[in-house]
């Protein structure tokens, strides 16, 4: 297995309407090697979003080439794409988008249930993964009786339960105050640790951003190495 978990090429992508083109991506080069931590950072509207769904297959680049996993996912179709994600994928977003009719430990659960294993044991590693991020006191608790701290941390369990390849994280402490916040930016970092996951965090927070591995820039439609602060307002 290559060292390289994602590895993308002149990436660019074009919205069009009648009256125009807007060029958010003009060529995008991007290598993540195994068990590394990325922050992407720009300011609001450079395209961060729109390249985190194209690295998680949820969207198509206009152009270029991306592969993840050994695996050069334009050529895949919709179903081995969805196969694919859940199989190599973990998705971490602002607002946890958890399922509320379903207990927190139904909720992490849910990704190895839909990979086909066996029920009990996607419990039993449910369980685990709760305990991993202090909650498996809360497990039989439904959403809406979780804070929104304990919200994203089961979001955070359900994303790494299947130990994927990869987590893309969308501003996962941006819905947070600053010491949950903290607090789970602290657990991203120690799970990633703990699993060798590679992580790759859009992220406003420059603070939070330096704690991995490497920082680079979205700034018209291209990246580049962090190297001088970044107005990201």
């Amino acid at each position: 297995m290559s060292s390289i978990v994602i590895s993308c090429h002149k990436l660019t992508k074009v919205y069009s309407d009648a009256a125009e083109q807007i060029e958010v991506l003009k060529g995008v080069d991007l290598t993540v090697e195994r068990g590394e931590s990325v922050a992407i950072v720009g300011s609001s509207g450079s395209g961060k979003s729109t390249l985190l769904h194209i690295l998680g297959t949820l969207d198509k680049p206009t152009s270029g080439n991306l592969v993840i996993c050994d695996t050069e996912v334009a050529k895949l179709s919709r179903k081995q794409q969805a196969l694919f994600r859940n199989k190599h994928l973990g998705f971490i977003y602002q607002f946890h988008h958890l399922l509320m009719e379903f207990t927190a430990l139904e909720n992490v659960a849910m990704p190895l249930l839909i990979a086909g294993m066996d029920a009990k044991q996607a419990q039993q590693k449910a369980k685990v993964m709760l305990e991993k991020v202090g909650l498996s006191h809360r497990a039989d608790h439904k959403p809406a009786k979780l804070s929104g701290g304990e919200r994203q941390r089961v979001a955070i369990a359900r994303a790494v339960v299947s130990e994927p390849d990869l987590v893309l994280a969308d501003e996962p402490t941006g819905n947070l105050d600053k010491h949950n916040a903290q607090r789970i930016f602290a657990l991203l970092m120690e799970l990633q640790q703990d699993l060798g996951t590679s992580f790759v965090v859009v992220t406003h927070d420059l603070d939070l951003a330096s704690r991995l591995t490497r920082t680079v820039v979205l700034d018209e439609g291209l990246l580049s190495p962090q190297h001088t602060e970044v107005d990201t307002l």
